[in-house]
């Protein structure tokens, strides 16, 4: 695959609304955006629609795997060599390659246990906005956090990142989860592109974060003062995040949103819960939202525990099928060890959807009291709040109600992007 330029689909048809401050012209990056899986992809897709709503023109500059942007919202791609997408990655190499430090570089790092996109995108996605880029009001970065954020900002472009929770803690959690001392290298290796985070955060001038709980986590982690971050919450598409009375909510079906074989997202201790749960709940179903490895932790689990008939993965599917899915579910567990935000809980709340989390990071600022919370990798306190909400449906119709207020109140897009329409006035009016 060659590097050497971007391709831009220009489909430019925004509606512009009324807006507050002027329109800005704003460069939305991002090192990966998959629509399907985590969080980025989404993030950057309802953030350029917010923005573009609020009358702001957005190009969203990103490396594969490419966002599902609304009509009329530019994508202007970076490749790479994208080598999750491949079949081999050992034998992914070509001789096109050997043309581009940047792909050699990407290649030999994957091949030794490094994760090189955030380092990778930096170098590729620098030289573009130098040469075509000079028209952006704004530069925000959706946690690349990568040097080529350095050299904008030396060359004089407006720079925000987001950072959405310190991946330190997700490096934390996998070593201490690590089966052996060869894993616990592999897991160091692969979070090496840390150090080029910290370097490039504690140089940074502007600082977002989604949640209180992650400016106080982000200032531990990478050793700068709080008071350098400011929180801007995530928002919600309670549009189409939305109950549907129509669909028949189904009995004894718990919904999960979570990357199977991450232990950040403790669907360890889920199921757990489950196989205690059965006993009283011979019924009870768990559908989870995400893939898990073909030989990997959580189907062993599963099988060990003898849960294989009760457990449904579902992954791929569109935004409305997961509303569908969550329209169906008697509730949503959010068994996080930790979130930086917990956009799982905030959709499920927005759906009307009852919801049993964790307090881990910030889900209990996210919920709030909207929903049953648990200490995290606690699968008794889990189960037992689960369990009380199986058997009282009143209460399950309240804090569905009470979920869907909340999200409609506090957690919007709108709100989020008129926030940052004016922080990113707050820093062009420091440097007029």
């Amino acid at each position: 695959m060659s590097t050497a330029g971007a391709k831009q689909t220009e489909t430019r048809d925004p509606s512009p609304l009324p807006r507050r401050s002027r329109s800005l012209r704003i460069a939305l990056l991002g090192y990966r955006s998959n629509p399907f899986s985590g969080g980025q992809g989404i993030y950057i897709a309802a953030l350029a629609r917010a923005l573009t709503e609020a009358g702001h023109h957005v190009d969203v500059i990103s490396g594969p795997p490419y966002p599902d942007l609304d009509h009329g919202i530019p994508l202007i791609r970076i490749p790479s060599l994208d080598l999750y997408a491949v079949e081999n990655h050992v034998t992914a190499l070509r001789l096109e390659h050997f043309r581009s430090v940047t792909d050699l570089c990407e290649y030999f790092s994957m091949l030794t246990g490094g994760f090189p996109e955030p380092w990778t995108f930096g170098r590729r996605v620098l030289p573009w906005l130098l040469r075509h880029g000079r028209h952006y009001d704004i530069i925000h970065d959706n946690q690349s956090l990568c040097y080529g954020l350095l050299g904008l900002q030396r060359q004089g472009f407006p720079v925000v990142a987001t950072i959405h929770h310190p991946i330190q803690r997700d490096r934390e959690i996998a070593l201490a989860h690590a089966p052996d001392w060869k894993h616990r290298l592999l897991i160091r290796r692969w979070h090496s592109f840390l150090r080029m985070q910290t370097r490039v955060v504690r140089r940074l001038s502007h600082l977002v974060t989604v949640s209180e709980a992650s400016r106080t986590d982000i200032a531990d982690a990478f050793g700068i003062s709080a008071e350098r971050i400011d929180v801007i919450h995530n928002g919600i598409d309670c549009e189409h995040f939305r109950p549907l009375p129509e669909r028949r909510r189904e009995a004894n079906l718990l919904l999960t949103v979570a990357s199977a074989d991450q232990p950040l997202k403790g669907l360890g201790y889920l199921l757990d819960a489950l196989y205690a749960l059965r006993q009283d709940h011979p019924a009870l179903r768990l559908l989870v939202i995400g893939r898990p490895k073909e030989d990997g932790a959580t189907l062993r689990q599963i099988q060990r525990l003898g849960l294989t008939d009760l457990v449904e993965f579902r992954h791929g599917i569109s935004r409305d099928e997961l509303v569908d899915c969550y329209a169906r579910a008697t509730l949503a567990v959010v068994p996080s060890l930790y979130e930086g935000f917990g956009l799982p809980a905030g959709e499920a709340m927005a759906c009307g959807v009852p919801v049993v989390s964790t307090s881990g990071g910030a889900l209990a600022e996210v919920v709030g009291d909207a929903g049953v919370l648990v200490p995290p990798a606690d699968t008794q306190a889990l189960g037992a709040a689960i369990a009380g909400l199986l058997v009282d449906p009143e209460r399950r119709r309240g804090l569905a109600a009470r979920g869907r207020r909340r999200a409609l109140e506090q957690f919007s897009w709108p709100v989020a992007a008129s926030r940052l329409g004016d922080y990113y006035a707050h820093i062009l009016a420091g440097r007029a």
